[in-house]
Parts: structure tokens; C-alpha cells; sequence
């Protein structure tokens, strides 16, 4: 009996597993997220600062590839003060993207105050 239950125990974990890596499989999103930090010059105002953000958030609007924007900092490591983030509906809308009229427009803004930035882009 006690082995009988193990089995049945053991053939119950595996079922979920395999149906649990299956539906993530099914369910994983296919968008990209691009994920950014950021160091400023030493010279930039609050201001600038605020209003390069403010163009990250602005950015769906801009470029319909873009589906939503993240600017709140919580906790950044190492000498970066900021990150942010972009999800772009899929990899080809993030190669759109790249040298687009809506990143040049953003990139007057953020491209003067910016000292380093590293990006990822990451999906599944």
C-alpha cells in the first residue's frame, strides 16, 4: 500500500510539472523587454533628468511598437541612478525601433545628459 501512494504521489508531481512547463510554454509572452540603466552626466539638472523619463513614458504613444514603459526606479545597483524599461510587442518592433523618428525625437532629450547607460533586451 505505502508504495502504491509513493507511485501515485510520484505520478501526480510529474503530471503537474509536465502540464505546468507546458502551459508556461503555451502562455509565455513573445513580447521584448527592454530593460535600461542609466548614468547621468554630472551636469545634469533634476529637470532634464525628469523630462528624459517623461519622453520614456511618452514613447508608446510615439511608436506604436511599444506597448508600455516602466520610470520608477526602485532599487538600482552599482553607479547607475535610474533605470527604465520598454516592452516592445515583439523583436521586430524593437528592430523598427532603432533609428526610428520617434527614438531620434527621444534621443535629443535623453542622448545630452546621458554618461553610460547598459541595456538588455530579453524574451522568451
Amino acid at each position: 500500500m505505502k508504495t502504491f501512494a509513493t507511485s501515485l504521489f510520484t505520478a501526480v508531481l510529474l503530471a503537474f510539472g509536465i502540464n505546468t512547463v507546458s502551459a508556461q510554454t503555451e502562455t509565455a509572452p513573445q513580447t521584448v523587454i527592454h530593460v535600461v540603466t542609466v548614468k547621468w552626466k554630472a551636469d545634469a539638472t533634476p529637470k532634464q533628468i525628469q523630462a528624459a523619463l517623461d519622453g520614456v513614458k511618452a514613447l508608446p504613444a510615439a511608436y506604436k511598437g511599444i506597448t508600455r514603459v516602466w520610470i520608477k526606479s526602485i532599487k538600482v545597483q552599482g553607479d547607475k541612478a535610474n533605470a527604465f524599461v520598454m516592452e516592445f510587442a515583439d523583436e521586430a518592433a524593437l528592430k523598427a525601433y532603432v533609428d526610428s523618428p520617434a527614438q531620434k525625437e527621444w534621443y535629443k532629450i535623453y542622448l545630452p545628459i546621458r554618461e553610460e547607460s547598459t541595456t538588455f533586451d530579453i524574451t522568451n
